[in-house]
């Protein structure tokens, strides 16, 4: 596993993390919590350090499985973990003082303290956000607050989904240490302006999403049905299904040397960028964990396969 720095906060974080959002059980249906844990150990074992979860995860169980997998580590293992939305919407349309109250802000990093079962928090991010929210002086205030009083280490926001311009006056504001962002095959848009935003002010970058939710993966066919209650069926509903299997159909002719699946052409896509810090797919499988793990190599795709990708962009936001 390589290794990347990770922004300003000088930590050299795995370049494969853990995205611990499917391993909540609740919106990603079917995870089972003993074959969960056995995939964090595993991860851990193979160089992986860094974890990122979120009290909205199944109402903190997501928080409590990663807390009982640092009980049972020695290894040293950054872990970030958010705030979620005081009104609890996502994506963020409502003021700050709707969304970030001062009193919700802390009771949340007490939680998340709490079903981690840790005594600082290495990375707290604002689940949501919009920039306008800079003019809210009680985040700053708060957050700051958390880390003198030793409760969190660094700082950062999880940008809403699909709009990394809503960012741009976060990163430079110096107040944020770490962004997380959506980037992959069919939405580059965050290196437009984000990422050289991001190097230029030294703010750690963490993708999320790298494989579209699975429309990245090649499994996804027209008939495929997800269990109830599991929030792809929103995400590839309507056409959806039968757009993806038709684009990840286009994309298996691109595979070759450089990448010999379209998972692994999805996590180099991601790490050839100077940006990023750390990609942080879902991993509740075994499988899933040494496949992925298996992209940290340190090769780069090369600037001819970069422009053919760059023609399967999908311009869309599936959660409108």
């Amino acid at each position: 596993m390589k290794s990347r720095r990770l922004g300003r906060t000088g930590a050299m974080v795995s370049e494969i993390g853990y995205g611990a959002w499917g391993i909540g059980g609740s919106q990603w249906m079917g995870a089972q919590d003993d074959e969960s844990l056995r995939a964090l150990h595993r991860a851990v074992d193979l160089g992986l350090n860094f974890i990122d979860t979120a009290l909205a995860y199944g109402e903190g169980h997501s928080e409590q499985l990663v807390g009982r997998l640092l009980r049972e580590r020695r290894e040293p293992i950054y872990v970030a973990t958010k705030v979620p939305p005081g009104n609890w919407e996502w994506p963020a349309v409502k003021p700050a003082a709707v969304v970030f109250p001062a009193a919700h802000i802390r009771q949340s990093c007490e939680t998340s303290l709490k079903n981690l079962k840790v005594e600082r928090i290495d990375l707290l991010q604002l689940h949501v956000w919009l920039d306008e929210y800079l003019k809210a002086p009680w985040i700053a205030e708060t957050l700051r607050d958390l880390q003198r009083a030793g409760k969190v280490r660094w700082l950062g926001i999880s940008i809403n989904d699909h709009a990394p311009q809503t960012a741009l006056e976060a990163v430079a504001s110096g107040l944020f240490d770490t962004v997380q962002v959506i980037y992959n095959i069919y939405d580059p848009t965050p290196a437009a302006q984000l990422f050289p935003a991001c190097l230029k002010h030294d703010v750690g970058v963490i993708v999320r999403v790298p494989f579209d939710e699975g429309g990245l993966l090649g499994t996804i066919a027209p008939d495929t049905v997800f269990p109830k209650g599991d929030f792809r069926n929103h995400y590839f509903g309507g056409e959806r299904k039968a757009q993806a299997h038709t684009r990840t159909e286009a994309l298996k002719t691109l595979l070759g040397a450089e990448a010999t699946t379209l998972p692994e052409l999805a996590l180099r896509f991601c790490l050839t960028h100077d940006a990023v810090s750390t990609v942080i797919p879902g991993m509740r499988r075994l499988s899933s964990v040494e496949s992925n793990i298996a992209a940290s190599d340190g090769r780069r795709l090369s600037p001819n396969l970069m422009t053919s990708l760059a023609a399967h962009a999908w311009p869309r936001n599936f959660y409108d």
